[in-house]
């Protein structure tokens, strides 16, 4: 007996002894270029452990709670991978490092969504050949706490791994690899259908007014969570549903096809609020914290659709979550946002002018945050949407858009123009309003060589009207007849901006905006909670 309970004691001493990373250290995994690389993990207590990679080679002791930490000179990147050996009572070797540019894409769907799921994807995939692009997914876990460490494996971009790689993220680093001619790193921790508030950490939101009532309904409706109670419930009303739908099948049956009835929608189970990904902050503790502080040259960004009722709290909470993230790693990193593309369920899409849009405002917030936040970037895609489907197939130019940001800001790679045409200022002149931008190019021009289209105008009353527009060298000047004396300019103010058509010579499109300062619908809207459902267009009287 006392034999037995020696050897347990061996093996838990010997377990507690080992030498242990997170798994993002791991065997294929790509480290930044040019910067101090920091290393860690755990111990036993007092251990000294040495990390030796390439020609360096560093030691450090273990605190009293068995964590570890040192710091990589900053090294050139490397065409040929490498080994780094980590040595302590064990030895752990990591094969095939490589040293480049390591970018983080993180997002919902939009960024989620696979090589294998965008157009193209079959000829993407034969053609994948780059093994000097690496990708690290991120296992989707939300948590109610910061946790130490995630669940993911570096893969290369070659055709048995590249369908499973965030399209948007893949065709951004490729294009990166492409120009750069170094490795790419890509850390994809992205989840469909999320909210900016669940990726970013409770300290940050708990900093933030406009955060205060969601985080009470929250903190209530965790409260309130019942779970047999719940489930009991939800079958009660499963129960009913299934009896509709059998009533109405019975019925159905009789009919002729034209005139059968409806379903109704099955009730959506019980989900608790403590396991659900859209808590605030479930997300960046499970998949964001593990990250930091591995070293990065910056983000991408593709999310907001699930975010669109509250868009003008949108203004603060991204930029929150941005600051957070520097914060974080305690590196002001570039930071480029996807706008969100076009779309629109239903047809015809024409609105009335003035017309309500919660995801133009949305918009409208991400082009803010991209021009007050230092290093930030917006990539402007309002030109490839798709009108029947949020998720929009052509992520190859969603891609490219980025890497033209991340070349010219970061890498010094400004030949060309990188931006859309974005608002800078308007001044009125009589009946018209005269419109400025930055990014203009080699000029203004039109996508389909006509007049500028999706103008809208209106006075002082806010009654708006379909306007008129033309180019005058970098600007635009805007009017209509029914608007004498002009205050405000809208421009592809809609989901669906029908003939929205600006762009620069570049062939980059302009970003919707508005001149106006007129209250915004979404104005006081700061819980998921309290949302209510997006405006429907108003078809326009014939």
């Amino acid at each position: 007996m006392k034999h037995a309970i020696f050897c347990l004691l061996l093996l838990a001493t010997c377990l507690q002894a080992e030498v242990k990373l997170p798994a993002i250290f791991s065997d294929g995994m790509v480290l930044q270029q040019a910067q101090l690389v920091r290393i860690w993990g755990t111990a036993d207590v007092g251990e000294d452990v040495k990390v030796t990679f390439a020609d360096q080679s560093h030691s450090s002791l273990t605190d009293p709670t068995g964590k570890w930490s040192l710091t990589l000179n900053p090294m050139n990147a490397n065409a040929q991978p490498a080994d780094l050996v980590v040595t302590g009572k064990n030895t752990i070797t990591l094969k095939n490092v490589l040293v480049g540019e390591v970018w983080i894409c993180s997002g919902q769907s939009n960024m989620q969504w696979t090589v294998q799921q965008a157009g193209k994807a079959q000829e993407e995939i034969a053609a994948a050949n780059s093994p000097q692009i690496r990708m690290y997914n991120v296992e989707r876990s939300p948590s109610m706490t910061p946790q130490a460490d995630c669940k993911g494996m570096w893969k290369e971009a070659t055709s048995a791994n590249v369908g499973e790689f965030s399209a948007v993220g893949y065709f951004f680093g490729r294009h990166l690899h492409q120009v750069l001619k170094v490795p790419v790193g890509l850390i994809n921790t992205s989840w469909g259908g999320t909210r900016v508030e669940a990726w970013t950490s409770r300290e940050a939101l708990e900093e933030r007014p406009c955060a205060a009532e969601m985080l009470t309904d929250w903190k209530d409706a965790v409260a309130k969570w019942d779970g047999p109670k719940e489930l009991a419930a939800f079958d009660q009303r499963k129960a009913e549903w299934q009896a509709r739908v059998k009533k109405i099948d019975t019925e159905n049956a009789k009919l002729p096809v034209d005139k059968k009835l409806p379903k109704p929608q099955a009730p959506r189970p019980p989900e608790d609020p403590t396991k659900t990904p859209h808590h605030p902050s479930v997300l960046f503790n499970g998949m964001v914290a593990p990250l930091v502080p591995y070293a990065i040259k910056g983000v991408i960004w593709y999310q907001g659709e699930s975010n669109q009722r509250r868009a003008f709290q949108y203004q603060e909470l991204l930029p929150t979550m941005i600051n957070d993230w520097r914060k974080q790693w305690v590196d002001a990193f570039s930071f480029y946002i996807v706008q969100l593309a076009n779309y629109g369920n239903s047809k015809p899409m024409t609105t009335e002018p003035g017309a309500p849009d919660t995801w133009a405002e949305l918009q409208e917030a991400q082009t803010l945050t991209a021009q007050t936040l230092d290093k930030c970037g917006i990539a402007i895609i309002n030109d490839i949407g798709e009108q029947n489907d949020i998720h929009p197939k052509n992520k190859q130019e969603v891609g490219r858009r980025l890497a033209l940001l991340a070349l010219a800001q970061d890498y010094g790679k400004s030949g060309a123009e990188y931006c859309g045409p974005l608002y800078l200022s308007s001044v009125v002149q009589g009946d018209k309003i005269r419109v400025q931008f930055t990014h203009t190019g080699s000029g203004l021009k039109t996508r389909d060589g006509g007049e500028p289209k999706s103008f809208q105008i209106a006075g002082a009353d806010q009654k708006w009207a379909w306007a008129k527009a033309k180019i005058d060298g970098s600007e635009v000047v805007v009017w209509s007849d029914d608007v004498p004396q002009p205050i405000g300019v809208r421009y592809a103010w809609a989901s669906w901006p029908e003939g929205a058509n600006l762009m620069n010579a570049e062939g980059l499109p302009a970003s919707c905006f508005r001149t106006d300062d007129f209250l915004p619908s979404t104005l006081g809207v700061v819980s998921p909670f309290k949302e209510a459902p997006p405006a429907k267009p108003v078809p326009v009287k014939p």
